[in-house]
Formats: structure tokens, sequence, C-alpha cells
């Protein structure tokens, strides 16, 4: 078989790269010995038949109503791949898509899908820079975040606990949220490129979906070297020393 990932709006939800998550689980997957695809899908009509993971990257403000309305075409079909378990990942306003709704600073109120818990409110001022989270699913995680909205209303939920940067804020001391395996996220990077054992917990869900079983590769173990050093770097840069995490 061929695991198919799905793009979703990667022509408007990509201004951090994020979309490429897409691409590390397909490689990854390959250097397993598992056949992979990509999809992109902008609109319901260039869904594939089979859907074995999903990823939604950020896109910028302007465009928040545009995906919104995109989204909500396939709102059925991320209801159903939530409930049957198919791995999401949503990043950033693709996130915020993805829940309660949105609160702009400009006093607009975006309704979201409804497939995650909690809703994006506006902040005092842009909070940009290194995030590093310590998550119980896939240890230690790291990325930058970029964002002028906190996260409420998930709290018995995260993806981990904040030790450097803001995460979801209002002194949460958290970042992201988990509910199955739909995961929402602050950290851009793409995350997945910097933390291998986030996208090989997801390649695990998948594998198991389709009576398979993973183990990352030769090649990926290989390539997993630069991401730890590039991870040990950010580590520094933060001021988190790597034995507290």
């Amino acid at each position: 078989m061929t695991f198919t990932i799905v793009s979703l709006l990667p022509t408007l939800q990509n201004t951090n790269g994020d979309a490429q998550n897409s691409a590390v689980l397909a490689q990854r997957a390959r250097w397993a010995g598992l056949e992979a695809e990509v999809v992109a899908v902008d609109d319901r009509s260039a869904l594939p038949a089979r859907v074995d993971a999903v990823v939604l990257g950020s896109g910028s403000d302007a465009s928040l109503e545009t995906s919104r309305e995109a989204l909500l075409g396939l709102h059925d079909e991320l209801r159903q791949w939530g409930t049957e378990g198919v791995p999401i990942l949503a990043v950033g306003t693709g996130w915020e898509l993805l829940s309660w709704g949105i609160e702009t600073g400009a006093g607009r109120s975006i309704e979201g899908l409804g497939i995650l818990p909690g809703r994006a409110v506006p902040r005092d001022g842009r909070v940009t820079g290194d995030l590093v989270v310590k998550s119980p699913l896939v240890g230690t995680l790291v990325g930058f975040e970029n964002h002028a909205r906190d996260y409420v209303g998930a709290e018995g939920s995260p993806l981990g606990r904040v030790r450097s940067g803001a995460g979801n804020g209002r002194d949460s001391g958290q970042e992201g949220v988990v509910m199955g395996a739909v995961f929402g996220t602050h950290l851009h990077g793409p995350v997945l490129a910097k933390n291998p054992e986030f996208a090989d917990h997801l390649l695990g869900i998948m594998a198991a979906r389709a009576g398979l079983s993973y183990a990352p590769g030769a090649r990926a173990t290989e390539v997993d070297g630069y991401a730890a050093a590039a991870r040990a770097a950010q580590l520094r840069a933060a001021g988190v020393e790597a034995s507290a995490v």
C-alpha cells in the first residue's frame, strides 16, 4: 500500500513552511521502506480516495476568512478523520481555524470549525522567539513561535509544558492541544523536521491504522543526528539545559 498524506490549503497556509511537515512524513516513511505520497488539497474536489495523515500549516491573518471558507467544504471529512484516528497536525492559524473560534485584535470574531477545544484570543503584543516544550507523548520539542494570540479553553489536553517561551500564554505554562490523534501547536520549524520523534509518533499511528509496523530507517537515523545538533543549539540559545529536559 501507499500512505497518502494530505497537505491542506498549501497555497494559503504555508507562511512558515509548515506545509512541508507533510514532506517530512512522506520521506521518513520512504526511508523506512514504506511507499508514501503527498497530495495537495485546496478544495474538496482534490481529495484522494485514501487519507492516512493530514497536515494544515499556518497562514496570515489576511487569509483567515478565505481559508475558513475552504475548510468548511471539508468539515465533514475533518470530523470523520478525527473520529477515526487519522493523524492531523495543525500549526499556527491552521490550528486556530480548527478551534472553537478566533478573536482578532481588530475586534473581529471568526467562527472555527470546532474540531479542537479552545479558542484563540488577542494577547498584549506579538510573541516571537524560541519555544521549548516538554511533551509526555514525544519528549522535548523545539521550534519557533510567532503569534499575536493566546489560546484558552483547552487546559486539560495540552501537547506539553513550556520550558522556554510563551506557548498558549495567559500564564498557563502549556503549549498546544491534543485530542485523539489531532494535534495543534504554535511550533514552527517545520516542527517535524526539527523534532523527528514527533514525526515518528505520527508515522507509528499511521502504520498501526494500516496494520503495519513502523521503525525509522537507516537514513533517518543519520539525518536525525543533524536534527539533534540543531536542537541542542536551539536549547542553548533558549537558555535551557539539555539535561533538564
